[in-house]
């Protein structure tokens, strides 16, 4: 059970840096994709089916993390409280723009939420940086500090960006699909989004090595009941995601959803 435990962390974990990443990574860079009110809308429109499923993962990752490996989530989250938050506060920030944009009158209040849409979007992406910076440095229980934790969340928030990126050549059109073709450059769309999705993906996973998930793992009772549960659930989830892919798998050609 411990087994099949760690399969389902590392699977969803997985699942939401390489789903979540690319309408992070997009967001982060709705300044330059779009340059006026509405080619900011239609970058927006390129993400705003996916995010919601997208961070059913992170929920499905925490949910798993808490009911099978309790030990461990107080001593990461006691450990790494003052990297939480921010990356919380970022979550809320961004959603509530993305929520608020076509709520609201006129240009002004349009631009203060596409403000905030990309200052979540960095905020999150820097702040998963800085919490990978821990376990990838072998300190899971400390707060990482000083130049190797900087440089890890500057090049996590990178990746971040070129996920989102190729994640833009596959669903814009117009001058923004231009923006993004020209940042990619000759490698093609679809090679650029798996290269990333690959190395976003390797994240949590050369994170999870750090981890003793075994040792700290839930009494076999627990897991026999939640194990189950969440392999009955995750099928689910799967097909839920697989629907919502493949209908709007189309490119983006007029500002709609928000």
């Amino acid at each position: 059970m411990e087994t099949l435990a760690i399969a389902l962390l590392a699977f969803f974990a997985t699942g939401y840096f390489v789903l979540a990443g690319a309408d992070i990574g997009t967001g982060m860079l709705t300044p330059y994709l779009g340059r006026t009110d509405h080619e900011r809308r239609l970058v927006i429109t390129s993400f705003a089916p996916f995010f919601l499923g997208n961070e059913v993962w992170l929920i499905a990752t925490a949910g798993v993390l808490v009911g099978c490996f309790p030990d461990l989530e107080g001593e990461l989250l006691s450990g790494q409280f003052a990297v939480v938050v921010p990356l919380l506060t970022g979550w809320i920030v961004r959603d509530v723009g993305l929520w608020s944009r076509g709520r609201g009158p006129g240009p002004r209040w349009r631009a203060v939420c596409d403000g905030a849409v990309v200052c979540g979007s960095w905020t999150v992406a820097l702040a998963w940086g800085w919490l990978l910076a821990a376990p990838l440095t072998g300190l899971p229980y400390e707060r990482a500090t000083g130049p190797t934790a900087i440089l890890v969340a500057l090049a996590v928030a990178a990746l971040f960006a070129a996920h989102g990126l190729g994640f833009a050549t596959l669903r814009l059109t117009g001058q923004p699909y231009e923006r993004a073709r020209l940042l990619v450059g000759r490698t093609g769309p679809w090679q650029s989004f798996a290269l990333t999705a690959v190395l976003l993906g390797a994240l949590p996973l050369l994170a999870g090595i750090a981890l003793p998930l075994t040792e700290r793992a839930a009494d076999g009772a627990t897991l026999a009941l939640l194990v189950p549960a969440l392999l009955v659930v995750t099928p689910l989830i799967v097909a839920a995601q697989a629907w919502t892919w493949r209908t709007f798998r189309h490119r983006v050609t007029r500002p709609s959803y928000l």
